[in-house]
């Protein structure tokens, strides 16, 4: 059976769909099959991010509702074994039913090694819809308060749902102001409340890669890409060492 990843956080710019985008296509280009869902409903990006943006992808309501089935989730034109259903853009996430969202992740398993959920940023429903069926969950911070803060009341609310394998991804750190702010990647686990999965630095390479409708592994094998590439291998149970900080 396959695993269900959500990537969530608790406020948005954090670069949570960027980071589902990058980590679902290393997991396609390590040999696997992969599905990615955009969850985040009426604010979908996801499809930017994995360089499908010119491309029509079906959204998951449609799958829900029966018009598509998964084998007819949209495949990337550059990364053999990875696909995409996109989020619906008119639908509010309470009017989803969680039975049968929960039912199409069921089925998600038995087609796919990996399905990576990119879900809405908070506490609403879009993020319940979308960890409350996930086997493993990362949550996405940057090393500012406030998003420390936040992430914190995330791993709250996720403990309180009674998951257990949930890990912290540090995302678009910069080791001087790291070292300015004498903060230090075990005071940020502590805050949360988290062990660490990856830290991801800030790459301007990002944005470029966004532009120009490319994803970013395939724009670059370095910075946040890389980083990308060691966090995919280690939800595979491998052992890989943490990036150093410049």
């Amino acid at each position: 059976m396959g695993q269900v990843i959500a990537v969530t956080s608790g406020k948005g710019g954090t670069g949570k769909t960027t980071v589902s985008a990058a980590i679902s296509c290393c997991l396609a280009a390590e040999g696997y099959k992969v599905l990615c869902i955009d969850a985040d409903v009426g604010l979908r990006n996801l499809d930017i991010s994995l360089g499908m943006a010119d491309m029509a992808p079906i959204s998951f309501a449609d799958v829900l509702a029966r018009r598509y089935t998964l084998d007819d989730a949209t495949p990337h034109p550059q990364i053999d074994g990875l696909y995409l259903l996109t989020a619906p853009v008119i639908d509010r996430p309470e009017a989803i039913s969680f039975q049968a969202f929960g039912q199409m992740l069921q089925a998600v398993r038995a087609r796919f090694d990996f399905c990576v959920i990119d879900t809405q940023a908070g506490l609403g429903d879009g993020f319940q819809l979308a960890t409350v069926f996930a086997d493993r969950i990362l949550v996405v911070a940057t090393p500012d308060p406030a998003s420390m803060r936040d992430a914190s009341s995330v791993t709250e609310q996720l403990s309180l749902m009674g998951k257990t394998d949930v890990k912290l991804v540090v995302n678009r750190i910069q080791g001087r102001m790291f070292r300015k702010m004498r903060l230090t990647v075990d005071d940020m686990m502590d805050d949360v409340g988290l062990s660490l999965i990856g830290i991801i630095p800030e790459d301007d390479n990002v944005v470029f890669a966004a532009a120009g409708n490319t994803p970013l592994v395939l724009y670059t094998d370095q910075g946040a890409a890389l980083a990308c590439l060691h966090i995919a291998r280690r939800l595979c149970g491998k052992k890989v060492p943490l990036l150093r900080l410049r």
